[in-house]
């Protein structure tokens, strides 16, 4: 079983995708019939993991003074459960940077969520030792294509301008990573997606060149909660 960075507050649901609309948006069908609109906190396209009729898995966000009381947390695609709320993430991430988890991110005596970079972008993790500081952008990938994790899976003039952020940070002397944590099992690389948005896939590159570190991260996905596994490898090029 693994280890687990995040656990949901709750038990989570299980029913079948009716139809996910309006970006945010779902209707599912829970066991014994029932039709329930859920809360789909994803802003992306969710190609090749929004198919009707897909399984899914939703939780009550406990919380009496919503309009919508449950969110959409996993759709089933194939034989991988894929997590679809992006506001879990940052946390899986950060719970794996704090004990230690992600080669190559460890030996930081300080994480930081949420922390501006005093110029004009706001980044999810902020490592630090010292004067030593490492920026950390996180980005949940769900795209796939054959074997291979793609991102992103509608054009992101937000993620763009994040690239071009933490190539300027590494300019002034920082350690930036762009880390994509790849939530579904059935991959086993990470490239970008160059024919969804080739601007992104573009500056991603020339991120690279000039020394933003890339890592994408495989998710571990369960009913009770996420975590993290292997690095995957990577390719920026074109297919």
């Amino acid at each position: 079983m693994p280890r687990l960075d995040y656990r949901y507050p709750g038990p989570l649901e299980e029913g079948i995708l009716l139809r996910r609309y309006k970006r945010f948006l779902a209707d599912v069908e829970l066991r014994g019939g029932r039709t329930l609109t859920v809360h789909c906190a994803n802003p992306g396209s969710m190609r090749t993991c929004s198919e009707p009729g897909s399984a899914v898995r939703i939780r009550d966000a406990g919380n009496p003074k919503r309009k919508l009381s449950h969110n959409l947390e996993q759709i089933r695609s194939g034989r991988a459960w894929v997590l679809v709320n992006t506001a879990v993430p940052n946390h899986v991430v950060a719970a794996a940077l704090r004990r230690g988890a992600i080669a190559g991110l460890d030996g930081y005596t300080r994480v930081r969520t949420e922390v501006p970079d005093g110029d004009r972008s706001r980044f999810d993790v902020l490592l630090e030792d010292g004067a030593r500081r490492c920026w950390v952008e996180v980005k949940n990938v769900t795209l796939r294509e054959g074997r291979e994790a793609r991102f992103p899976d509608a054009v992101t003039a937000r993620g763009l301008k994040h690239l071009e952020a933490l190539s300027r940070l590494v300019e002034a002397g920082d350690r930036a990573v762009m880390l994509y944590l790849v939530s579904r099992a059935d991959v086993d690389a990470f490239r970008p997606a160059w024919d969804i948005d080739p601007a992104y896939a573009a500056a991603l590159d020339r991120a690279a060149a000039a020394g933003v570190e890339v890592i994408p991260v495989l998710a571990r996905i369960t009913p009770r909660g996420v975590g993290v596994g292997p690095i995957l490898p990577y390719h920026l090029g074109h297919v």
